[in-house]
Protein backbone atom coordinates (compact mmCIF):
# COMPACT_ATOMS: atom_id res chain seq x y z
CA UNK A 1 0.00 0.00 0.00
CA UNK A 2 0.91 3.55 -1.02
CA UNK A 3 0.00 6.51 1.12
CA UNK A 4 1.05 9.07 -0.73
CA UNK A 5 0.56 9.24 -5.08
CA UNK A 6 1.85 11.84 -7.44
CA UNK A 7 -0.37 11.36 -10.35
CA UNK A 8 0.13 13.03 -13.81
CA UNK A 9 -2.94 12.27 -16.39
CA UNK A 10 -3.36 13.76 -20.06
CA UNK A 11 -5.83 12.99 -22.81
CA UNK A 12 -5.64 13.90 -26.37
CA UNK A 13 -8.20 13.63 -29.17
CA UNK A 14 -7.24 13.86 -33.03
CA UNK A 15 -10.47 15.93 -34.74
CA UNK A 16 -11.92 17.53 -31.09
CA UNK A 17 -14.03 15.38 -31.11
CA UNK A 18 -12.10 12.43 -32.60
CA UNK A 19 -10.27 9.65 -31.86
CA UNK A 20 -8.96 10.13 -28.00
CA UNK A 21 -7.21 8.00 -25.70
CA UNK A 22 -5.78 8.35 -22.39
CA UNK A 23 -2.39 8.00 -20.37
CA UNK A 24 -1.66 8.54 -16.86
CA UNK A 25 1.41 8.06 -14.84
CA UNK A 26 1.33 7.40 -10.70
CA UNK A 27 4.46 7.69 -8.73
CA UNK A 28 5.41 7.01 -5.03
CA UNK A 29 6.54 9.80 -2.66
CA UNK A 30 10.23 9.19 -4.11
CA UNK A 31 9.61 9.07 -7.70
CA UNK A 32 9.08 5.44 -8.64
CA UNK A 33 6.54 4.53 -10.88
CA UNK A 34 4.11 2.19 -9.52
CA UNK A 35 1.37 2.22 -12.48
CA UNK A 36 0.60 3.72 -15.89
CA UNK A 37 -2.27 4.10 -18.22
CA UNK A 38 -2.40 4.00 -21.70
CA UNK A 39 -5.40 3.40 -23.60
CA UNK A 40 -7.92 4.63 -26.94
CA UNK A 41 -11.19 5.72 -25.59
CA UNK A 42 -13.48 6.00 -28.99
CA UNK A 43 -14.27 9.36 -29.84
CA UNK A 44 -14.05 12.11 -27.46
CA UNK A 45 -13.37 15.85 -27.57
CA UNK A 46 -9.86 17.04 -25.90
CA UNK A 47 -11.25 17.91 -22.81
CA UNK A 48 -13.44 14.94 -21.96
CA UNK A 49 -10.31 12.87 -23.18
CA UNK A 50 -8.53 15.41 -20.27
CA UNK A 51 -11.50 14.69 -17.49
CA UNK A 52 -11.18 10.50 -18.19
CA UNK A 53 -7.33 10.43 -18.22
CA UNK A 54 -8.06 12.13 -14.74
CA UNK A 55 -10.62 10.00 -13.62
CA UNK A 56 -8.85 6.73 -14.69
CA UNK A 57 -5.31 8.23 -12.58
CA UNK A 58 -7.73 8.44 -9.45
CA UNK A 59 -8.69 5.03 -9.55
CA UNK A 60 -5.76 3.90 -9.80
CA UNK A 61 -4.72 5.49 -6.82
CA UNK A 62 -7.51 4.71 -4.93
CA UNK A 63 -6.73 0.93 -5.96
CA UNK A 64 -3.20 0.80 -4.73
CA UNK A 65 -4.36 2.09 -1.28
CA UNK A 66 -3.46 5.84 -1.70
CA UNK A 67 -5.13 7.80 1.29
CA UNK A 68 -3.52 10.97 -0.35
CA UNK A 69 -3.25 12.53 -4.21
CA UNK A 70 -1.63 14.93 -6.06
CA UNK A 71 -2.80 15.40 -9.37
CA UNK A 72 -0.63 17.19 -12.17
CA UNK A 73 -2.39 18.07 -15.40
CA UNK A 74 -1.50 20.68 -18.25
CA UNK A 75 -5.35 21.26 -18.92
CA UNK A 76 -6.01 24.26 -17.48
CA UNK A 77 -9.91 24.27 -17.60
CA UNK A 78 -10.01 20.77 -15.61
CA UNK A 79 -8.14 22.39 -12.77
CA UNK A 80 -9.90 25.68 -12.62
CA UNK A 81 -13.12 23.76 -12.81
CA UNK A 82 -11.96 21.56 -10.01
CA UNK A 83 -10.78 24.22 -7.72
CA UNK A 84 -14.80 25.91 -8.74
CA UNK A 85 -12.95 28.97 -10.55
CA UNK A 86 -14.77 27.95 -13.74
CA UNK A 87 -18.05 27.07 -14.19
CA UNK A 88 -18.69 23.85 -15.72
CA UNK A 89 -20.58 24.96 -18.90
CA UNK A 90 -20.30 22.32 -21.57
CA UNK A 91 -22.94 19.03 -20.46
CA UNK A 92 -21.24 16.41 -21.85
CA UNK A 93 -18.59 17.74 -19.30
CA UNK A 94 -21.12 17.59 -16.39
CA UNK A 95 -20.77 14.29 -15.43
CA UNK A 96 -17.01 13.86 -15.85
CA UNK A 97 -16.95 16.68 -13.36
CA UNK A 98 -19.51 14.80 -11.19
CA UNK A 99 -17.12 11.97 -11.47
CA UNK A 100 -14.66 13.62 -10.10
CA UNK A 101 -16.09 14.88 -7.08
CA UNK A 102 -17.16 11.76 -6.02
CA UNK A 103 -14.05 10.33 -6.34
CA UNK A 104 -11.67 13.14 -4.61
CA UNK A 105 -13.72 12.83 -1.38
CA UNK A 106 -12.30 9.09 -0.81
CA UNK A 107 -8.91 10.97 -0.46
CA UNK A 108 -7.65 12.27 3.23
CA UNK A 109 -5.80 14.84 0.99
CA UNK A 110 -6.66 15.89 -2.50
CA UNK A 111 -4.83 18.59 -4.53
CA UNK A 112 -4.58 19.16 -8.18
CA UNK A 113 -1.84 21.33 -9.46
CA UNK A 114 -1.61 23.11 -13.06
CA UNK A 115 1.59 21.85 -14.46
CA UNK A 116 2.95 23.31 -17.86
CA UNK A 117 3.07 20.94 -20.88
CA UNK A 118 6.62 20.02 -21.12
CA UNK A 119 6.32 18.80 -17.51
CA UNK A 120 3.70 16.53 -18.16
CA UNK A 121 5.87 14.34 -21.13
CA UNK A 122 5.01 10.64 -19.65
CA UNK A 123 1.72 10.87 -19.69
CA UNK A 124 1.20 12.71 -22.92
CA UNK A 125 3.54 10.45 -24.12
CA UNK A 126 1.02 7.32 -22.90
CA UNK A 127 -2.00 9.02 -24.52
CA UNK A 128 -0.40 9.46 -27.53
CA UNK A 129 1.00 5.62 -27.78
CA UNK A 130 -2.80 4.37 -27.15
CA UNK A 131 -4.03 6.88 -29.92
CA UNK A 132 -1.31 5.66 -32.50
CA UNK A 133 -2.12 1.90 -31.73
CA UNK A 134 -6.10 2.31 -31.48
CA UNK A 135 -7.86 0.74 -34.82
CA UNK A 136 -9.10 3.23 -36.78
CA UNK A 137 -12.81 4.00 -36.47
Amino acid sequence: MTDKVVAYADGASRGNPGPAAIGAVLLDEEGRELYSISRPIGVASNNQAEYKAAIAALEAALALGARRLELRLDSELVVRQLEHRYQVRDPALRALFARMLELRRHFQEFQIVHIPREENKRADALANQALDSAPLP
